[in-house]
């Protein structure tokens, strides 16, 4: 099919979906469809993996014990490689061919990002995205529910304990260089003018490139004594390492979307890094709902447990509790209902969403290495 042509059925498909309105799809008597677009290989890989184990874990229980209200959860799982174009390839065939009942799982930005027109058009409801950007976190965006705290809370963690804490004054930025960098990048400045601050220098690079060693050169020709990164793991570790080589050693932070945990096992050296997270570490929290979640990875036979897959296993455990609610009459609308206006405890986490932010979580955690 060319290109034209698939634009024009999928327009037809969107004009159907208004007229039709009661149709509900991906959703049966046996079963109910969903679609995930995440990075399965990749640079990175490791967050669309990992998520992904997480979610399935819980689905996969959860159809052991005869699914939602007898309808078994079906994942359907598609790689972008964490970029947008192969994302909105990805999720026209979700739309026009899978015709799921929810998108869920979404890993990035620049790749939530580039489906909004979709989003928009079809108000298919999507589900729990890994990312903080504010552009999800609107109220117009009424399809749209986020499990994790924002970008904007992770960054004023980081910026008061930089300029409050440890009382650092040279902070400079490393920014990947598409709609996930920018995002943060302005969370970064205005939570520094907040507190009478700017950064004294911005550097940039790549998506899915380690390509730094130029804004490792003007750094550190700007001698900062502290760096926000904002990127994925492999350019950041290798950033942190090199800094290191080249006995340049500024404190480093980053947000939930660079793992801490996949992080620090690639540091090389005793680099001070923090990290900022959305949920707690699930290999020592003492939570109920820890420990749940460490059984039932265990009776997966996971071999390993990380901040990743825990938020995976939570937002499928949220989707889940969201469908049990609707009961037999289980449709997108009355999902996006009890989002809305319910309250879910989840073990003993409670999550209620924000009207204003669609956006059930606002704790904020760090990882430090040092």
């Amino acid at each position: 099919m060319s290109a034209n042509l698939k634009r024009y059925f999928y327009y037809f498909y969107l004009l159907f979906l208004s007229f039709a309105g009661q149709a509900e799809f991906g959703i049966s008597a046996e079963k109910i469809t969903i679609g995930m677009s995440n990075p399965q290989s990749g640079p990175s890989a490791n967050l669309g993996q990992q998520f992904k184990l997480g979610a399935v874990t819980h689905f996969n229980a959860v159809n052991l014990q005869g699914g939602i209200n007898g309808k078994k959860i079906e994942l359907l799982s598609l790689d972008d490689g964490y970029e947008p174009l192969q994302t909105v390839e990805n999720t026209r065939s979700f739309l026009l061919t899978k015709s799921v009942f929810a998108l869920f799982g979404y890993v990035g930005t620049p790749t939530s990002h580039s489906i909004l027109p979709l989003l928009e058009s079809s108000q298919i409801p999507y589900l729990m995205p890994m990312t903080g950007a504010s552009f999800l976190r609107t109220p117009d965006k009424k399809n749209v529910y986020n499990l994790r705290a924002s970008y904007h809370q992770e960054i004023q963690y980081q910026v008061n304990y930089l300029l409050n804490q440890l009382k650092l004054k040279n902070i400079g930025l490393l920014i990947q260089a598409d709609e996930f960098g920018l995002s943060v990048e302005n969370e970064i400045n205005e939570a520094l003018s907040m507190l009478g601050s700017q950064p004294i220098v911005i550097t940039r690079f790549k998506r899915n490139t380690t390509d730094i060693d130029a804004a490792l050169t003007t750094l550190i020709q700007h001698n900062v004594n502290a760096i926000v990164l904002v990127g994925t793991t492999e350019p950041l570790s290798e950033f942190i390492n090199a800094s290191y080589e080249r006995d340049f050693k500024p404190v480093f932070t980053t947000v939930s979307f660079a793992s801490s945990d996949e992080l620090f096992k690639k540091l090389k050296y005793s680099s001070h890094v923090l990290v900022t997270e959305v949920v707690p570490n699930p290999k020592s929290c003492t939570m109920k709902i820890c420990k749940s979640f460490r059984a039932q990875m265990k009776k997966a036979k996971a071999e390993e447990l990380n901040h990743i897959n825990f938020e995976g296993y939570l937002s499928a455990m949220l989707f889940v509790e969201a469908a049990k609610k609707c009961g037999e009459e289980l449709t997108q609308q009355c999902l996006l209902t009890m989002l809305k206006t319910q309250t879910f405890t989840l073990d003993d986490l409670i999550i209620e969403f924000n009207p204003q932010t669609s956006q059930g979580l606002n704790q904020v955690f760090a990882s430090i290495n040092n």
